[in-house]
């Protein structure tokens, strides 16, 4: 017999070929009504909840997978965080060393994570999925073998019915024959017609028996391992989320541990940058006035305008002989001063106008004067001209005078943060 490549017959592709459309033409008569169809409702409802139960368990599989794709992504953006820290951490801050070994921790730990959930909840649920294609497949077998099954049995039926009639026509076959034939022959042809009828109905009921046997083997394996295979279900989903729990807690455990690490290291190192401050501070506090040069405000507030203040009045010697790069309105403003600060007994010595203050400043050195957003402030007179600088002023809170009649509590204050009275 002549080969059809990779063991296949030409004979054994007939059979396959007459076996499919055999089947299609009974489903045909099944969906006609033509022919009655083997259900059974139990085995019905086990394919359901298979159905179902592979239904979730991939979906289970998909979103374990996209879990595992965010903690690595979540991963490599730790990673390069903690390189960016690294790389700004300069060596001799507070912790350097810590922070390098802090850094490593929290890499290994997120390696760890992912291969732990990798290792224990997803690798069990491949393998739990793995089963399902061959039991889906043999259901489907078992479907094509139920088909086969009704079919033969639909053969044999009609077989059975149609016997009688045959009979019938043999007989009567047989009459005519025995007008025609010797009377040797007559009973030669009678039981040769009735052979073929026999040989034909016992073809059908051997097909049947194999149809029948093929098909409830496979249902009864079915039967016995759909129920088992839903049950087990459950521990499956307690085992892959158990482990996955599990992992979560240890992580985010040891996770908060390097965490609070990084925040104690953190504190320290502001600590030790506010302990530098303070010691510049001290410094700048205890050296001669003018080596030191004076801070800007802060940035959150306008820094000192750099124009020049208003200067100290004139001495007794001055007063009479006007500079003569001083312009006359200039030297009225001074001489005014003078006559007030001679005839009124309640404003300081020195004083020269009042001012009231738009900003607050705090105070950073202690010859500076504090001020809150409404003070006035009576300037007075530097007592030497050179230790003025640019947009400084020097006065006494009003209110600080008026109480106490002393200025020894003066102090220089930044000329833009008021406004003249």
């Amino acid at each position: 017999m002549a080969e059809m490549g990779k063991g296949v017959t030409a004979g054994k592709l007939a059979s396959n070929v007459q076996k499919r459309l055999t089947r299609a033409q009974e489903k045909v008569l099944q969906k006609l009504g033509k022919a009655d169809e083997t259900r059974d409702a139990a085995f019905e409802e086990m394919v359901a909840n298979f159905n179902k139960q592979m239904t979730e368990g991939t979906k289970l599989q998909k979103d374990m997978k996209a879990y595992l794709v965010a903690v690595k992504t979540m991963h490599d953006a730790s990673r390069r965080l903690q390189d960016c820290l690294a790389e700004m951490y300069e060596p001799d801050w507070f912790g350097k060393e810590e922070m390098d070994t802090l850094i490593e921790d929290t890499d290994t730990l997120w390696l760890d994570y992912h291969q732990n959930i990798m290792d224990k909840s997803m690798t069990t649920l491949d393998s739990y999925l793995t089963q399902f294609p061959d039991i889906k497949a043999r259901i489907a077998k078992r479907d094509r073998k139920m088909v086969d099954f009704d079919s033969a049995r639909h053969h044999f039926s009609s077989l059975q019915k149609g016997k009688k009639k045959d009979e019938a026509k043999i007989a009567k076959q047989a009459a005519l024959l025995e007008m025609a034939a010797p009377s040797w022959a007559q009973g030669l042809i009678s039981a040769h017609q009735v052979a073929q009828t026999n040989l034909s109905f016992n073809q059908a009921e051997e097909e049947l028996g194999r149809a029948q046997k093929i098909f409830e083997e496979l249902n009864v394996e079915l039967q016995d391992e759909l129920p088992a295979l839903f049950d087990n279900r459950v521990g499956i989903y307690v085992n892959a989320f158990q482990s996955l729990a599990g992992h979560q807690e240890k992580f985010h455990g040891e996770m908060s541990k390097l965490s609070q690490n990084l925040n104690d290291i953190m504190t320290k190192l502001e600590e030790q940058r506010e302990l530098n401050e303070e010691t510049n501070h001290s410094e700048s506090a205890s050296s001669p006035p003018k080596a030191v040069q004076r801070p800007d405000p802060p940035p959150s507030r306008p820094p000192p305008r750099l124009t020049p203040s208003q200067h100290v009045g004139p001495t007794e010697n001055e007063a009479s002989v006007p500079d003569a790069h001083t312009d006359s309105s200039s030297t009225t403003t001074t001489e005014q001063s003078a006559v007030t600060n001679g005839s009124d007994d309640k404003l300081p010595p020195g004083f020269l106008y009042k001012v009231k203050a738009i900003h607050e400043y705090a105070a950073t050195d202690a010859d500076e004067l504090e001020l809150k957003i409404g003070d006035v402030v009576l300037v007075l007179a530097f007592d030497n001209p050179d230790e003025q600088d640019d947009g400084w002023l020097l006065g006494v809170q009003e209110s600080h005078w008026l109480q106490n009649k002393d200025i020894s509590v003066k102090g220089v204050f930044p000329e833009n943060f008021t406004q003249k009275v």
